[in-house]
């Protein structure tokens, strides 16, 4: 994983300060390329191959350059495909250069990747931006009286572009509903965000930017599966995700997601896995905040892994709320992001420079209950289910007073992220998983795993969310993967690793990493004055709810003062 920059003119200074700002990114190399045209920009986290060997911007054997971020997982298959390949090095940059130097843009439907790029093509004048099917690595832009400028993170371009102080109202308003920001627009007035799976084309001429491709992976055939078939499916999709030579660490979370990963990995690679404890663990009837700890613990002696137990407190989540808060760059609706900043911190002190997570396994494979009542509903129409999506998502939204309606973002949603093309009419409960992976996916685990991992330059992966795996789990109907009960949700997954892992993960309900604030607040008051007496510094509203909506809203508010925020 790396940083990339770039601006259409001759701009040296301005993309070397962008680098400097997100120097984390790439910390084994940086270099840049200026001609009368474009200034592009790269930091290098080196992965595949030796710094030296993966220097760029990359010269392609016709002449043109590209500034690249990301991994091709399927290196190695294509490789043995296309014989005219021949490598000089071990750097997936290489194969993408020749891929687009030999196919053009068509070549993005033969690799499996995640990847952010840009591609100058030095004849024909034009710039082209892309960003992989599942939108895990990020990309932003913005084009200035006719000048593009663009850059992996949001936080480069803020100075440039006017006006970016003052919150877009879009963006504001899928916030405010849903909690997340899934549109195309950044929460920064005027910078935008490069959809998943869209490939961009600016011409320097008529200094006009148009879409040439949206590559978005559907499924939707309507198959049966076999359980063994399924498994090998996974393996070879391991095997992929563990390519280059640094150290690997696997969040480790007590589910059975995290849990297929790394008995998968074990097997080729000498993983270190990682899971958070909370200490204390605050009393609660409905939840064990640390069954997920204890069910990885377990998995993890009986296995053999390598693994550490990150203790996460009170006094550690005040310490990492504002590095976490300005790392993310967006407000996230989400009361645990300071323990996962813990977590990648501590991950990155024990060596790990690439990290495998099981996000997106729940999103193909029905693993949650709003699944079941998405089958309840029974959907007659791409609209009713994406009304759904965006409305019923939380319990309590932060409910601002908004600028625009609830269907006028719809409007917007259907033309841009969420196209009539994820309906399915015969699965809705399959367009509905759709939904979570254009949006839910990209715009929360991916982007949290970026910022947060590339904030101590670690490279995030995620097999579940390789176009191996969507599209052979999409491609199997809904009914195979639930029914009408929450017993029912992951059958897939439970039945193919019924005798392989242990019944209690198998049987595991859904929990997930959490923090628990507003319990240890009103339970262990001392342990909070740190992130108490940071919320009465921050926050320029009289009282913060105290519900759940404390910690997102506390977080927002310290995002618009970090940010210098007009609201």
């Amino acid at each position: 994983m790396c940083g990339i920059y770039g601006i259409s003119e001759r701009n040296l200074s301005w993309v070397k300060s962008y680098m400097r700002k997100c120097h984390y990114r790439g910390p084994d190399n940086n270099n840049t390329y200026c001609d009368e045209n474009v200034t592009l920009g790269h930091n290098l986290l080196s992965i595949t191959d030796t710094p030296s060997q993966g220097i760029q911007p990359w010269k392609t054997n016709k002449g043109n350059i590209l500034i690249y971020n990301g991994e091709i997982f399927n290196y190695h298959d294509l490789c043995n495909r296309y014989k005219k390949f021949k490598p000089k090095t071990q750097c997936d940059t290489e194969l993408l250069a020749w891929g687009l130097d030999e196919f053009g843009i068509d070549f993005l439907e033969e690799i499996d990747s995640m990847h952010a790029f840009a591609l100058w093509d030095i004849k024909k004048k034009h710039l082209i931006l892309s960003r992989d099917h599942a939108g895990i690595k990020p990309l932003y832009y913005s084009l200035i009286q006719g000048i593009l400028v663009f850059g992996s993170e949001a936080k480069g371009l803020l100075d440039i572009v006017p006006g970016s102080r003052n919150i877009d109202y879009t963006a504001f308003a899928c916030w405010n509903i849903s909690g997340l920001n899934i549109s195309i627009n950044s929460f920064f007035k005027g910078i935008k965000k490069i959809m998943p799976g869209e490939t961009l084309k600016y011409d320097i001429k008529t200094k006009k930017l148009t879409q040439i491709k949206r590559n978005i992976i559907l499924g939707g055939k309507g198959l049966s599966f076999n359980e063994e078939e399924f498994r090998e499916v996974f393996d070879k999709t391991i095997q992929e995700s563990l390519i280059g030579t640094r150290p690997i660490g696997t969040f480790l979370s007590g589910g059975l997601d995290s849990a297929m990963i790394a008995i998968h990995a074990e097997k080729y690679t000498n993983q270190k896995t990682f899971t958070n404890h909370i200490q204390p663990c605050p009393a609660d009837p409905n939840e064990d905040y640390n069954s997920d700890s204890s069910e990885a613990k377990k998995l993890a002696h009986d296995s053999g892994f390598n693994h550490t137990m990150v203790v996460h407190s009170p006094k550690l989540y005040a310490k990492y709320w504002k590095t976490s808060v300005e790392a993310l760059e967006e407000p996230l609706y989400n009361p645990s992001i300071p323990m996962y900043a813990h977590m990648n911190d501590v991950m990155s002190k024990h060596g790990i420079v690439i990290t495998l997570a099981g996000d997106m396994g729940d999103e193909i494979l029905c693993g949650y209950p709003s699944y079941i009542n998405a089958y309840r509903q029974n959907f007659k129409s791409h609209r009713e289910c994406v009304l759904f999506w965006l409305t019923k998502r939380l319990i309590r939204p932060p409910s601002f007073k908004m600028k625009i309606n609830i269907n006028e973002l719809i409007d917007l949603l259907i033309d841009t992220i969420f196209p009539a093309s994820l309906w399915d009419k015969d699965d809705p409960v399959s367009s509905y998983m759709r939904l979570d992976q254009q949006g839910l996916c990209s715009e929360d685990y991916f982007r949290r795993n970026d910022r947060l991992g590339m904030l101590y330059s670690m490279e995030g992966r995620f097999p579940f969310a390789s176009k191996k795996m969507i599209s052979y789990c999409m491609n199997i109907h809904s009914s195979f993967k639930m029914n009408n009960t929450l017993e029912s949700l992951k059958s897939i997954s439970r039945n193919s690793y019924q005798n392989i892992l242990p019944q209690s993960i198998i049987e595991k309900s859904k929990t997930g990493w959490t923090a628990p604030i507003n319990l240890w607040r009103f339970q262990y008051k001392k342990e909070c004055s740190e992130i108490n007496r940071i919320a009465r510094q921050i926050t320029d509203i009289k009282k913060l709810p105290e519900d759940k909506r404390w910690a997102p809203l506390l977080h927002f508010m310290t995002w618009k003062k970090t940010y210098n925020m007009n609201f």
